[in-house]
């Protein structure tokens, strides 16, 4: 195979790119499809970090090319929700240097809680917004996306989805440049969202947009597939392009890279030399109602088609307003927790406790399932805590008594600390129990370091943040316990707590055997390395 030229995932291809556009830092939090562009980038020789959550992740990027540097942050559709605070307002500010936003959807909820479209954010913040289909593109576009943040001076998002994050095709890569170093220059006036500051930026950032589509009519990443001289046209964006492409082989198919802001202009010319336009979009119909609301004769999909992943199958009875139910999935092994797994004594105990219990975001979050059972609720990230609280303020007595809250050590990291807080700030009336799964990584996504395992994201040692010392700094009793030392009283420790009606935090250590695993064989790997 020719040197230049790798077979890459999505994910990877973005690494590459990032290496090639000479990236100061990429930084971000593990989330399926996303966790592997960092990871990869790492391997590579990037200088790579995992944040305690998504929000962080975006004000350290967010300043890293404030500064003038480049960088890349990651994360999954719902860490976008996390970070939407410092994207909404590093629209109105911009960059100096470049900042890539790759946000990574999964649609059909392979690995997510629901199914949101991160499009809507290109939107509502105002940031361009481009949409890979294949891995080439995903290389492509990342680059491309450096360049017109440098030049346009606004961070830029790459809308990724599950199947191209993970799908793999044939990628021509460039040679990796080192980074250069940049130098800051105050610009108070652009960096300092007071409103009168404000107020100006909101109009720079109106036509940034205007200029930006423009650009995109001119000069935007489009690719056409299918026949000239077809009757029928379709407007597919990101991966849709791909299955529309097999689905309709009549079809002439438009794929504009850039879906915000869209190239109007350049659509509307290619619609109107077609009698028939179908627009096909995996997720909102964001780009139909675009669309038409600039008075554009196009159609898009049913209602039924709003859900899930597409494919070819689907797309053919899009096009076809066939809306006859999917044939089910072939039944498989409903996902359970790990044999020998240290959580499952927990929810054992749980269970015959008879506990209302609110769960969290990670792997233990399979402690809803049998044989357990033992978990009610489950929002987002942190809400085991925060739901917990809100729960023990309105129901009676002899129901708050039995509610407990589950969280992992890496979730406890991302978002716990500010609830565990609240229960110190708005004590219950019979104080509230915390369950710190603390099995020392980041075991659903991959088993990704975090704050408190004391490595960094490549396995480098750092300092480890002790979540007993700050649940003590903030004034929560702490009890550390390994749950296989104390597999036949731990029902009666749990209840013991309780009855204690204290602010609580029980801390169940014991490491996961899959990263227990992992570090031996990096340790072994490292010996070897150092006898040669």
């Amino acid at each position: 195979m020719d040197p230049m030229k790798k077979l890459l995932n999505g994910d990877e291809a973005i690494a590459h790119a990032a290496r090639v556009a000479g990236v100061n830092l990429g930084i971000g939090y593990p989330g399926t499809p996303s966790t592997e562009i960092l990871e990869t980038f790492s391997a590579l020789g990037g200088y790579a970090q995992w944040a305690p959550n998504e929000k962080v992740a975006a004000e350290v990027a967010i300043g890293a090319a404030l500064a003038g540097g480049k960088a890349v942050v990651t994360m999954k559709h719902v860490g976008m929700n996390v970070a939407a605070d410092p994207f909404f307002t590093a629209a109105y500010t911009g960059v100096k240097g470049s900042l890539v936003i790759c946000a990574a959807d999964d649609p059909g909820m392979a690995s997510s809680q629901n199914e949101q479209d991160s499009r809507r954010y290109a939107v509502a913040a105002g940031l361009p917004m481009l949409e890979p289909a294949d891995s080439q593109q995903c290389y492509d576009y990342f680059i491309l996306a450096t360049e017109l943040s440098k030049r346009f001076g606004t961070p830029v998002i790459l809308r990724l989805t599950t199947r191209v994050c993970h799908s793999k095709t044939i990628v021509s890569i460039g040679t990796f440049s080192e980074p250069e170093t940049p130098s800051y220059t105050k610009d108070a006036k652009s960096h300092v969202m007071v409103p009168a500051f404000a107020r100006l930026a909101h109009v720079r950032l109106r036509k940034r947009l205007k200029d930006l589509e423009e650009w995109n009519c001119e000069n935007g990443p489009c690719t056409f597939l299918g026949p000239e001289g077809a009757k029928s046209g379709v407007i597919a964006t990101g991966i849709s392009a791909m299955h529309a492409a097999e689905a309709l082989p009549e079809a002439r198919i438009m794929q504009p890279g850039m879906t915000y802001p869209l190239p109007l202009a350049k659509i509307k010319e290619f619609v109107n030399s077609h009698e028939d336009n179908l627009v096909v979009e995996e997720g909102d119909p964001i780009v139909v109602e675009t669309l038409l609301a600039n008075g554009m004769n196009v159609r898009g999909k049913k209602e039924a088609f709003r859900f899930g992943e597409l494919n070819v199958a689907r797309v053919k009875k899009l096009a076809a307003d066939d809306v006859t139910p999917d044939p089910a999935p072939a039944p498989g092994k409903p996902p359970q927790l790990c044999p020998g797994c240290p959580h499952r004594l927990t929810f054992q105990a749980l269970h015959d406790l008879g506990c209302t219990v609110c769960g969290d975001i990670g792997c233990y979050t399979l402690g809803v399932l049998p044989p357990y059972e033992a978990m009610d609720t489950c929002v987002c990230m942190g809400a085991s805590i925060s739901a917990a609280l809100g729960m023990r303020e309105v129901l009676p007595a002899e129901q708050a008594k039995r509610i407990v809250s589950v969280i992992g050590d890496s979730t406890f990291m991302h978002s716990g600390l500010t609830g565990l807080v609240d229960m110190v700030y708005n004590r219950p009336p019979h104080g509230h129990v915390v369950i710190l799964l603390d099995n020392s990584t980041t075991a659903m996504t991959g088993l990704q370091e975090h704050p408190g395992t004391g490595r960094r994201l490549d396995h480098t040692e750092t300092v480890r943040v002790d979540p007993a010392a700050v649940a003590r700094a903030i004034g929560v009793r702490v009890e550390e316990v390994d749950p296989l030392a104390m597999k036949d009283t731990l029902k009666d420790f749990i209840q013991e707590q309780l009855d204690k009606e204290d602010v609580c935090m029980i801390i169940m250590k014991r490491s996961c055997l899959l990263a227990l695993k992992h570090l031996k064989d990096r340790e072994k790997a490292q010996a070897e390395e150092k006898k040669n």
